[in-house]
């Protein structure tokens, strides 16, 4: 399978299936001299993984993560960066029966006609798994941008189903409870919620916001490496990702065009309806994405699907899994938007290193 790498500059390669023997990554491209200790990815790593709440598929990894290459007395040294954990906790035998049929609303059908065999255990290469790699690419991203430049990337879940989370914004709560919801007001009710989506069999999808701030203005480029072009690519490429926003968003449509141009001051914009990026370059303003995921396809409840012959079949997808794939998918997107800030960072660099700030940069 091609076309597993993403990124210009800072590269990062995936590799593994979800009831593999291991999955891994390679990060090409990383600058030297950064300190990075395995256990500082891990902890990126279980803020994604499962069971760690009774909302989640309760498949429990221990996510070990092995550094194999690209550091030298816990310092990057600018080499290829190999980094693998090895799967302790897959039950393969759950999907025996599903070994030949094609789950409704699921990548099996669609990877058995594109190469012809499909790896049925927890949906292979297309499983959620794959994205503890970009986790953990991630965390050395957003240690480099936080330390040394400055910029600081947050998530959090600002809608489930039909339930708005963010009208309140409390960013020290996001971390210290199992949803990354910024209200804690509304954690019981998310509870409850969950307990009853849980009994029920059923799933739901969930919208996740994230912002990155200290981003200076000038990096991307016009075209054909759009910042806001790359972002969307990278978001879109999470599992169960069907949609991506940028500033406004779907909003913009309903606006006027005094209501969505970002009026600007001496002192500053006076809106951010852009997400801080103009004509594919950074404008200096916080960077802001949206990210839907739908509802979780692998259901125990019945749903009709046909089989390798086409025969009709009725599916009943046994195992563990998410009721909301939304719930865990925060560090997810905050890694996919540090690592495309980290890529654009090195491509403005090698571009303009010698440019200079221009004057005036207006206040963020």
């Amino acid at each position: 399978m091609a076309l597993n790498s993403f990124g210009r500059l800072l590269t990062v390669t995936t590799f593994g299936e979800s009831h593999g023997p291991a999955i891994g990554c390679v990060i090409d491209g990383f600058p030297p001299g950064m300190a990075i200790t395995a256990e500082e990815i891990r902890a990126e790593l279980l803020r994604r993984a499962t069971g760690r709440s009774r909302h989640t598929s309760q498949r429990r990894e221990a996510e070990d993560v092995q550094i194999l290459s690209g550091t030298f007395e816990g310092v990057t040294t600018g080499t290829p960066i190999a980094l693998v954990i090895y799967n302790t906790d897959a039950r393969s035998k759950d999907y025996n029966e599903i070994s030949r049929q094609f789950r409704p609303g699921h990548a099996d059908y669609t990877y058995h006609h594109k190469y012809g065999i499909r790896d049925w255990r927890g949906g292979g290469r297309s499983s959620a798994r794959e994205t503890a790699m970009r986790v953990a690419a991630g965390a050395l991203a957003r240690k480099y941008l936080a330390e040394r430049l400055g910029i600081r990337v947050r998530g959090w879940l600002a809608k489930i189903h039909d339930i708005e989370l963010d009208g309140r914004f409390d960013e020290a709560s996001i971390d210290d409870n199992p949803f990354f919801c910024p209200d804690p007001d509304r954690i019981e009710e998310l509870e409850a919620f969950m307990h009853r989506l849980r009994k029920s069999g059923d799933s739901v999808g969930a919208l996740i916001r994230a912002r990155a701030t200290g981003v200076p203005p000038g990096w991307g480029a016009p075209i054909y490496a759009k910042l806001d072009g790359d972002l969307a690519a990278a978001m879109m490429s999470i599992n169960a990702v069907k949609a991506v926003e940028v500033g406004a968003g779907l909003a913009c449509v309903g606006q006027l065009g005094t209501e969505h141009r970002d009026q600007m001051t001496p002192d500053g914009f006076l809106s951010n309806q852009a997400g801080g990026v103009l004509g594919g370059i950074s404008t200096g303003q916080p960077v802001e994405v949206a990210v839907a995921f739908k509802p979780t396809s692998s259901l125990r409840l019945p749903g009709q699907g046909v089989d390798v012959d086409g025969q009709p079949v009725e599916v009943v997808t046994k195992g563990r899994h998410d009721p909301c794939v939304g719930i865990r998918a925060t560090p997810i997107v905050e890694a996919m938007l540090a690592l495309v800030l980290m890529d654009h960072f090195l491509i403005h660099r090698a571009q303009c290193g010698d440019v200079e700030p221009q004057t005036p940069r207006i206040p963020t």
